[in-house]
């Protein structure tokens, strides 16, 4: 059979750590998806005999998909242009040879596994091994030409400015997280599940996904990307959570479901004692997620960075709250909208330009507007600051009706502020 004949082959490497790459763990795979396809066609997890079988078969499953994703992150690394300091690469490159180290032993340990319970159900199975070479990977040492014509797809900084946003809601949810894992750090088995699991990371990865795939269609290609040069180093910053994500949903989904203290069972109580689950947790949060909300954080910043050559800055004429003008709750409110946007916005009133971002000076403005006897005023800034204004002007400041839905981030802004 093929599966035993593939995983002898990852067995003999010389360096399995070394030696291994990713066409064979695509290879593993493969091997191992047709295998637990075929003992689920036949019921083999509602049968005595071979359910031990199948949950190993489907453990190796995970992990391996887990590890191709991180050989994939090591190989890709020096191509995404990031912008880290020696360190920062040192930390990454040690942290996924360690998750990899990892993986492989266990891989290994939950094979052997396989050819005990083989033995066990007087299975015959194949000792030959295929010959690694087919395994080779093609060293790439010289790129074609880049004379490909671009596309011609309309540059729409509108939806740039809005990749950038949702790479900023990433972001937001990710410190969310982060702050809750900072509160019981080392506590690996309260983070997960509790803060980190498989669902929790599809969301995230949902997410960022959407980023990218605007990027790829909005961007990629496109004569915007040669005027903004910086664009393209933007896709790694998206490319690498991505890919920590996709590890922590497989070795998350491993924990959930095949660790015994959420599922009881002698099977389960095996591949505890084959998988160290404290190891795996540690390289969830420790490389996985660690790495992960750092280039978030980066890619969110460089977002930022590159935010400030689309976003348009416009004036609006606005009318002033009624009846009391700009005390402090409207003042909160247009403080609240610009540090929402993390953008530049400002009062003007005559000559003089007040801080929309302060509410202090907004204050100071509400005076010399009363003074002046104004009933409207004139706010410049970034387009979508302002937009958000005038749907706060509509409603009068939030006066004396409620927030409306278009603004609905105003509360929990205002909770936590």
């Amino acid at each position: 059979m093929q599966f035993f004949q593939t995983f002898n082959s990852f067995a003999a490497l010389p360096d399995i750590n070394r030696d291994s790459n990713r066409k064979f763990y695509s290879n593993l795979i493969q091997q191992a998806e047709l295998l637990e396809s075929f003992m689920d066609e036949y019921g083999a997890r509602q049968n005595k005999t071979w359910t031990f079988f199948t949950e190993y078969v489907a453990s190796i499953r995970n992990l391996v998909i887990a590890a191709f994703y991180i050989k994939h992150l090591v190989d890709r690394y020096p191509f995404y242009n990031l912008r880290d300091s020696k360190a920062q690469t040192e930390s990454f490159y040690k942290g996924s040879q360690d998750a990899l180290e990892f993986l492989n032993q266990s891989i290994l340990n939950l094979y052997q596994e396989c050819l005990r319970a083989c033995e066990k159900n007087r299975l015959k199975y194949s000792k030959e091994a295929v010959n690694p070479s087919q395994f080779a990977e093609v060293e790439v040492n010289k790129q074609l030409p880049k004379n490909a014509e671009d596309e011609q797809i309309k540059e729409d900084e509108e939806r740039i400015i809005d990749m950038f946003e949702k790479m900023g809601n990433v972001a937001a949810m990710m410190e969310e997280m982060n702050a809750r894992v900072q509160q019981r750090k080392g506590e690996f088995k309260r983070i997960v599940p509790e803060i980190i699991d498989e669902k929790k990371a599809r969301m995230v990865m949902s997410l960022a996904h959407s980023v990218q795939s605007e990027f790829d269609t909005y961007i990629k290609g496109t004569n915007i990307q040669k005027k903004h040069e910086n664009l393209k180093d933007f896709r790694g910053y998206i490319s690498m959570p991505l890919h920590l994500l996709e590890v922590t949903i497989w070795l998350t989904h491993f924990y959930e479901r095949h660790e015994d203290e959420i599922r009881q069972g002698e099977c389960k109580r095996v591949i505890a004692t084959l998988v160290n689950k404290d190891a795996l947790l540690k390289h969830v949060v420790g490389f996985c997620f660690k790495h992960c909300i750092f280039y978030i954080r980066e890619g969110d910043l460089l977002g930022k960075e590159l935010l400030k050559k689309f976003v348009k800055t416009v004036r609006y004429e606005l009318p002033i709250p009624t009846p009391l003008g700009f005390h402090a709750r409207p003042s909160t409110y247009i403080s609240l909208i610009v540090r929402k946007h993390d953008a530049d916005a400002f009062l003007l009133v005559d000559d003089e330009k007040f801080n929309a971002r302060s509410v202090m000076s907004l204050l100071q403005a509400g005076g010399a507007v009363a003074d002046k006897g104004y009933q409207k005023v004139v706010f410049e800034g970034d387009k979508r600051v302002l937009d958000d204004l005038r749907i706060l002007a509509e409603h009068n400041y939030c006066e004396d009706t409620n927030i409306p839905p278009e603004l609905s981030y105003l509360k929990s802004m205002r909770e936590s502020a």
